[in-house]
């Protein structure tokens, strides 16, 4: 075999001259008047050979046979491509290599998929012939960028005194907000392992283990739970702990790590800190509590005017919120947005133009000095519109879908990186579907100290000290500082209606470890999959575009099959009889 002296992506203007092996897959064959070009690819980038008879006939005559994607050596000299020729698409686009020997190193049936970035095959093709769909640029790009992004954030943390400790993949079934994924002990009759779904319990037992800084990275995240663009059954998170910390501790050590991941892995220098925002503002303005800071379109609390108004929708409301918009929509335009709030589960999108005073169906239950007092409160010019949505806190998020849709639609989004804290999270809300207070993260969650008072007599009044951090209306991480006094965890588990006997027979190990004096601590749990996503620039954020073998939306996978039937003696061996109706 002709073993490679330099890859598919380095050969430049210097190396003229140079003999050279060159390995990799046939990327394109071209036979212009007897001389052969041949496109060499590897994961580095492209070199062009060119194969002439009167150079070396043998060469020659075995590129005759290339076909797509089958794999080669080549050896050769490398030289100008000459003036008028170069390709400047290509990073090694000024030269070319004559070759004069040459090796096929295995052959390759037609792809069922184009090993380029021009026309991409369908979902269900991609993944069941994942390991072509991997060959193409941008997917190499992608996983490049992760690879690069995953070494500059432990590069930052090693050299913030972090330790990296693996937890374990087989655990004990505990609730955390999503279905487990069970394995049966063979030899512990009847028993099960769940595999996790975060490290979260393992990492504050590393806290009372004294290791005071601790991530993990890849931290494999396991949830049986139905799947979305940023959801799959695994998903790598960068998980983080630190003792002895508060918040601020915490904001600036990934602060500092995000910075420097975004210097490295794309060459991008931002700004810190970065702006932060209470729970309670971000609702209020944005409706959500992952803001998209990229674009304005603020939301305005016009309930007390309203409901001096004579417009009854507005007057029984419990709050009435304005979104001024600046731009002057056509009734057409009008029509068609009140139609798509309905289609998202709005009961209606009133609406006003803004001119001398206010232009709508609305306006006359509006004396003109309180449409004047209207259009000062939220700040619109001549040439606005105003949208108002009334009713309870069920309109924030239809109003964050509205003013994500106009800004969509107006152009209005920039393009740069909005990172943004939200701290202040309410500790619980209330399930009318249970009747029970639920905890708003989870139960491990440090309540402030000015409200622990509150925690039996009205939860409702409870701030935790929660935090999230979001990136251009996404959220990126979420943590808190945790409890660590066995008296006050039993107190939080109480509010939620989980008894002492119950709480020790879940999370008992970590209710006993507290007991041996654990320190006080915080951290993280960061989605890696979607920040890389993020900063690949992959359309719809879709975190399978930067993991090698995702699953599909029916959590199976095209390409190995599974999850697929387990022979019987292994079912046999694990204790376990099937009582499956299979569908016809």
């Amino acid at each position: 075999m002709l073993k490679r002296t330099a890859t598919c992506g380095e050969l430049a203007k210097k190396d003229i001259k140079k003999e050279v092996i060159l390995n990799g897959w046939v990327h394109s064959r071209r036979d212009h008047g007897g001389i052969i070009f041949v496109d060499v690819r590897d994961r580095y980038g492209i070199t062009q050979l060119v194969f002439d008879p009167k150079h070396n006939k043998e060469a020659h005559a075995a590129a005759e046979k290339f076909g797509r994607e089958y794999v080669i050596a080549a050896k050769g000299v490398v030289r100008y491509r000459g003036k008028g020729l170069e390709n400047p698409k290509l990073r090694t686009g000024d030269i070319e290599v004559i070759v004069s020997q040459t090796e096929i190193l295995n052959k390759s049936e037609t792809p069922p998929l184009e090993i380029d970035d021009q026309k991409e095959a369908g979902e269900d093709v991609r993944l069941q012939y994942r390991y072509l769909d991997l060959r193409r640029p941008i997917m190499q790009q992608r996983l490049q960028l992760r690879h690069h992004a995953i070494q500059a954030a432990r590069g930052y943390l090693n050299s913030q005194g972090f330790i990296e400790i693996q937890t374990p993949m087989l655990v004990r079934p505990t609730p955390e907000g999503a279905r487990d994924y069970i394995v049966p002990s063979r030899v512990n009759m009847g028993k099960f392992y769940a595999l996790p779904q975060s490290p979260q319990l393992y990492k504050q037992i590393l806290m009372i283990a004294g290791f005071d800084k601790y991530y993990q990275l890849p931290a494999i995240c396991l949830r049986d739970e139905d799947l979305r663009t940023d959801r799959q059954p695994e998903h790598t998170q960068m998980d983080l702990e630190m003792s002895f910390v508060t918040e601020d501790d915490i904001f600036a050590v990934i602060e500092g790590m995000v910075k420097q991941v975004m210097k490295q892995a794309i060459a991008l220098e931002i700004k810190t800190p970065f702006q932060r925002m209470t729970y309670a503002e971000s609702m209020e303005k944005y409706g959500s509590d992952k803001p998209d800071l990229r674009f304005g379109l603020e939301i305005v609390d016009v309930t007390t005017i309203a409901h001096r108004s004579d417009f009854q929708i507005f007057k029984k409301s419990a709050m009435v919120k304005c979104l001024p918009v600046p731009h002057d929509f056509s009734r057409n335009e009008l029509d068609k947005l009140t139609s798509w709030a309905i289609s998202q589960g709005s009961k209606g999108l009133a609406w006003a133009r803004v001119a001398d005073a206010l232009e709508s169906s609305i306006t006359k239950y509006f004396p003109e000095p309180m449409q004047k007092e209207l259009i000062k409160a939220v700040q619109a010019k001549k040439g606005h519109t105003l949208f108002f949505m009334a009713g309870g806190k069920e309109i924030y998020p239809l109003l964050a879908k509205l003013r994500t849709k106009l800004a969509e639609d107006l152009s209005l989004i920039k393009k740069e990186f909005r990172f943004c804290w939200i701290t202040d999270f309410p500790m619980f809300e209330w399930s009318e579907e249970l009747q029970k207070w639920e905890p708003m993260h989870h139960i491990f969650t440090a309540p402030k100290e000015e409200h622990i008072q509150f925690l039996e007599s009205d939860p409702g009044k409870v701030h935790g000290r929660l935090y999230d951090l979001t990136l251009n209306g996404l959220e990126l991480l979420s943590g808190s500082i945790r409890i660590n006094k066995p008296e006050l965890q039993e107190r939080v588990m109480k509010v939620i209606g989980l008894a002492k006997e119950e709480a020790y027979r879940r999370f008992g190990f970590l209710l006993e470890a507290y007991r041996y004096g654990g320190p006080p601590h915080g951290g993280v749990g960061f989605g890696f999959d979607r920040f890389v996503a993020i900063l690949a620039g992959v359309p719809g954020n879709d975190i399978r575009e930067v993991i090698a073998f995702p699953k599909n939306k029916a959590a199976q996978c095209p390409m190995d099959g599974s999850p697929a039937d387990v022979d019987p003696i292994q079912l046999k061996e694990a204790h376990i009889k099937l009582d499956v109706v299979k569908r016809s």
